[in-house]
């Protein structure tokens, strides 16, 4: 007992930590030494109440929007080079992906060390379930396979899940590289699409949507594809739209910003900077759901036949029923006839097993041998 009570108090003080709080980063990998005694910070963990340095910036509202729950720094060095590392723990892929696509800059033109990942010289953004990973160096080329190694140890501690699949619905005609954007939220929502601060699109409600910018005709035209869970909902937020906010109004200000929609099953689709309808449309068109509502069940017409059709077929159905009956009848009957006749007193009606209940009217008591006209020798 005495040797148990101090596992019990070890295990009482580590238990309020769980193992995400335990740090995910590596304390090295490749080479690669977060060593405090080179004077570099090992790794740090902050979760969402107290969250530090890089963490703690004008972004954090978008973060939250997208289900931060925990952050870590490190800085890792080889030789004179060193490496910031910054990596987000998210409630799940999705928000992970929203906050990858929102943290990915216009010059992330190089493939990273993974499906899901882009770098530019000085930075790279790698996707890992519902973690993001954002590395900060000089000449981030040089070291593919060292960040390939960071992933990897990092990938093992990410929950794995599937990822939007919102943004398969942008159209690619026009398509401004890097500029799609997975929103869960109004805030992130404002700074693509400035159309109101309030949350007018419903992520309440269970709203996802994926903003993106398009070259139309010469102008630069933006693009919300919204996801809501039934059509009926998505039809009754364009309804909404077009009363507070005049959605494909039929008097379109030319000194204004119109905004048009379109919905399409459970998608809803708003452009935002096209000047008229018609530019508008060659968007809008090419936006189509995945969803098809399909009735593949047949159907007929009952009609009901006159009554002479009705009076034949009864006699006709009628004859066949009453041959049916004849003809089984005659077969029935001739076969028992045949047995009784080349097999008597051996199969049918065996004077053995057969008895014959009389009434006595007649003078002559009836024999079982009298079915097959076999004539017994009577004593005289």
């Amino acid at each position: 007992m005495r040797r148990a009570i101090p596992l019990i108090i070890l295990f009482v003080l580590l238990a309020p930590f769980p193992a995400s709080a335990q740090g995910i980063l590596p304390s090295s990998f490749a080479g690669w030494s977060g060593n405090t005694n080179s004077g570099l910070n090992a790794p740090v963990a902050y979760n969402g109440d107290h969250i530090g340095s890089v963490l703690a910036d004008q972004r954090a509202a978008v973060r939250q929007e997208y289900g931060f729950l925990s952050g870590e720094e490190g800085t890792y060095s080889l030789g004179r080079d060193a490496l910031q590392v910054t990596l987000y723990r998210m409630k799940d892929p999705s928000g992970a992906y929203g906050l990858y696509s929102y943290l990915r800059a216009p010059d992330m033109s190089r493939p990273g060390p993974n499906e899901h990942s882009v770098m530019s010289r000085e930075e790279a953004l790698v996707l890992l379930g519902n973690l993001v990973l954002d590395i900060r160096g000089n000449d981030l080329s040089r070291f593919g396979t060292d960040l390939s190694a960071l992933a990897a140890a990092v990938s093992a501690r990410a929950q794995q899940g599937p990822l939007p699949t919102l943004p398969e619905h942008l159209p690619t005609k026009g398509f401004i590289d890097r500029s799609d954007k997975y929103i869960l939220g109004p805030v992130t929502l404002n700074q693509f699409f400035p159309v109101s601060q309030h949350d007018w699109l419903g992520f309440s409600t269970g709203a996802e949507a994926e903003v993106a910018r398009y070259h139309v005709d010469g102008r630069e035209l933006n693009l919300l594809i919204a996801d809501f869970p039934t059509p009926q909902t998505a039809q009754k937020k364009l309804n909404e739209l077009q009363q507070v906010y005049h959605v494909n109004a039929a008097d379109v200000d030319p000194n204004g910003s119109p905004v048009f929609g379109k919905r399409s099953i459970t998608l809803l689709a708003i452009v935002f900077g096209a000047r008229t309808q018609a530019e508008a449309d060659k968007l809008l068109e090419q936006v189509q759901s995945g969803a098809e509502v399909t009735w593949n069940e047949p159907t007929f017409q009952f009609k009901e036949p006159p009554i002479t059709t009705m009076i034949v077929g009864a006699i006709i159905g009628t004859g066949i029923i009453c041959c049916f009956a004849l003809i089984s009848g005659i077969a029935f009957g001739g076969f028992r006839i045949v047995v009784k006749r080349l097999f008597p007193d051996k199969v049918f009606d065996r004077s053995s097993t057969m008895q014959v209940l009389q009434l006595g009217l007649g003078s002559k008591p009836i024999n079982s041998e009298d079915f097959y006209g076999i004539e017994r020798n009577q004593p005289k």
